[in-house]
């Protein structure tokens, strides 16, 4: 199967460091490999409104159906946050409540078709201690084990003001090789 790559940029800032971070990684896709690039900031999506008990889900409009599409049609979902309040920005958290939604819409089978797919993460932080990226990391982990996907873990970089990421040489490196890795399926913690 051709791979084909969503990437959404959750960031409030335009051209910030989890963006240029998600870019180096991404210039080291083979040549030919589809890649879309969906920035939350620039095409917001509504507030969700959890329904599911007392009303059918309306279906997407505008860019909410736009990046459902999308979604469904990437087999490898890289999910570019910045690290905000020790998780993923609130652009992202929206992206992700709307997922409540499109599991219970007639005819799409949201679960079955993100099942085996691959989630990724790319996120710049602050601080030097990545452990703080940890709540960030299991939002993503948790996501993709209940959609029965695959994980590929989140690319670190430290970086607070704009361009920051790029004296970070350890994430450059790492982001070289980042999507070359074997993706293994996604676990809750309690699972064996």
């Amino acid at each position: 199967m051709t791979r084909r790559f969503l990437f959404v940029l959750g960031s409030s800032r335009p051209d910030g460091n989890t963006e240029l971070l998600a870019r180096t990684a991404a210039e080291q896709l083979p040549a030919g490999t589809e890649q879309e690039w969906f920035n939350l900031a620039e095409q917001p999506l509504p507030d969700f409104v959890d329904v599911r008990h007392d009303a059918e889900v309306p279906r997407p409009k505008g860019p909410a159906a736009h990046l459902l599409e999308a979604t469904l049609a990437a087999t490898d979902l890289v999910i570019a946050s910045p690290l905000y309040w020790y998780s993923v920005s609130a652009q992202t958290k929206r992206y992700l409540d709307h997922w409540a939604g499109w599991l219970r819409l007639p005819g799409v089978d949201f679960k079955a078709r993100m099942a085996g797919r691959t989630l990724w993460g790319v996120t710049a932080l602050a601080h030097e201690e990545f452990e703080v990226a940890d709540p960030l990391v299991g939002t993503l982990r948790h996501s993709a084990a209940y959609l029965g996907m695959r994980f590929g873990g989140v690319l670190l970089g430290n970086g607070s003001k704009p361009g920051d990421v790029r004296t970070d040489t350890e994430a450059l490196a790492r982001a070289k090789t980042f999507f070359a890795q074997e993706a293994p399926f996604a676990r809750f913690p309690y699972e064996r």
